[in-house]
């Protein structure tokens, strides 16, 4: 009707989509719905991060003709697209990532959507697959096997802990209870003695380890406390996996308006555990005060145990947080995660840019000195290295108390 009122053939080429779109659908579009399988893994070390993976279409239709929709979480930065190699009815995938800074985050499966060979016709295609969890943390922490917890208990000491479990050394064997699982069943002696027997282990502990990680926003504002709390997050999961690796036991605590807590444990489930609360960690609306924190422990963990308290420190509120804490018997060693970076950056060399950093270092010091009257303190500036850490936990107590 627009060429008619024109007399001009142009308006008909720009019809041409629509009148062709009905036809490629009836000719390409596929009889069923299509489905598709992700498999895919993460690889590299560092601030580098490899996405590597396929994806299978289900029924089988050209891989050339599927388009994948990333999303990557921040901190996670592609700077190039991912590479895209079609094989078959098998669309392969490699995605080069940087992270600036040390986290735990979850990569969404991607979003996939078939085209017809013209173009014309779309569809989503439903993935199956899970997301998949990159950890970076510092390399320090992948070598806290080495690491003598003490116990706790009133004298602590240095011998390892020794308890009956379902893993380690061989420790004996007896007859088999209800609730005994068909890996502990020694099935050589049940034969032998017509009766089924289960084996008990000797589970070796070095000692347990409190993580506690502040969660209340600072005057850094929101984008940089999203920052702080995704370093505390990554050393947190440092800390449980090494720990957790070395048969101690490990718990955790989120303090925001209330505390929130996995108790003392050990073994995977414990490792998943920790990690779902570290993912479910945000920022209040309404910080708690410091005493909250001392008096909810009790209801979780015995007092005494080492403990590991992740903050900034930074806020009047945070260093209040010491002395209610070891009033309580939870004397801790605090990792502080520095936000001066983050308020100048090291790569902005201005004279104005300069002084001010200066500054802030000296306020910084002056912060952690206080924190000093209280507790050891290690203040997180290189967010790639937590070695000060390593060599506190590596001292031994003193007799009568205190980390």
């Amino acid at each position: 009707m627009l060429a008619v009122a024109l007399r001009s053939p142009v308006p008909l080429f720009l019809g041409v989509p629509l009148l062709l779109a009905p036809i490629s659908s009836g000719l390409f579009l596929p009889r069923t719905d299509l489905r598709a399988r992700l498999d895919w893994a993460e690889t590299g070390t560092g601030d580098r991060v490899r996405l590597l993976g396929r994806i299978t279409v289900e029924p089988a239709v050209s891989a050339a003709q599927l388009y994948p929709r990333f999303q990557f979480p921040d901190p996670l930065s592609a700077p190039q697209p991912p590479t895209l190699e079609p094989v078959g009815a098998e669309l392969r995938f490699n995605a080069e990532l940087e992270l600036p800074f040390p986290c735990v985050v979850e990569v969404p499966p991607p979003q996939l959507l078939w085209r017809d060979p013209l173009g014309l016709v779309e569809l989503p295609v439903h993935v199956e697959g899970s997301s998949l969890a990159v950890e970076r943390y510092p390399p320090e922490l992948h070598r806290l096997g080495t690491v003598h917890l003490r116990r706790t208990t009133t004298l602590p000491g240095e011998i390892r802990s020794h308890a009956i479990g379902a893993a380690g050394e061989f420790f004996t064997a007896r007859p088999a209870g209800p609730s005994d699982t068909v890996r502990r069943i020694n099935w050589r002696a049940s034969a032998r003695a017509g009766r089924l027997i289960a084996n008990d282990f000797r589970l070796e502990r070095t000692g347990d380890l409190l993580i506690l990680i502040d969660v209340r926003p600072t005057s850094a504002g929101p984008a940089r406390d999203a920052v702080l709390l995704s370093l505390a997050r990554a050393a947190a999961s440092g800390l449980a996996a090494g720990f957790l690796d070395a048969k101690s036991r490990v718990g955790v605590g989120v303090f925001g308006e209330f505390l929130e807590a996995v108790p003392l444990g050990t073994g995977r489930r414990q490792k998943f555990r920790i990690r779902r609360l570290l993912r479910s960690a945000r920022a209040p609306e309404s910080p708690g005060p410091a005493e909250r924190l001392a008096v909810s422990l009790r209801q979780y963990f015995p007092p005494g145990v080492l403990t590991v308290l992740l903050s900034p420190m930074s806020e009047e509120e945070q260093l209040l947080l010491l002395p209610h804490l070891r009033r309580r018997g939870y004397p801790a060693i605090v990792v502080s995660p520095s936000p001066v970076p983050l308020l100048v950056p090291e790569w902005r060399t201005s004279r104005a840019d300069r002084l001010a950093r200066r500054l802030l270092n000296l306020e910084r010091r002056r912060q952690l000195a206080e924190v000093w009257r209280e507790a050891p303190v290690v203040d997180w500036t290189d967010y790639w290295s937590l070695g000060q850490l390593v060599v506190l936990l590596r001292r031994p107590a003193r007799r009568g108390g205190g980390t």
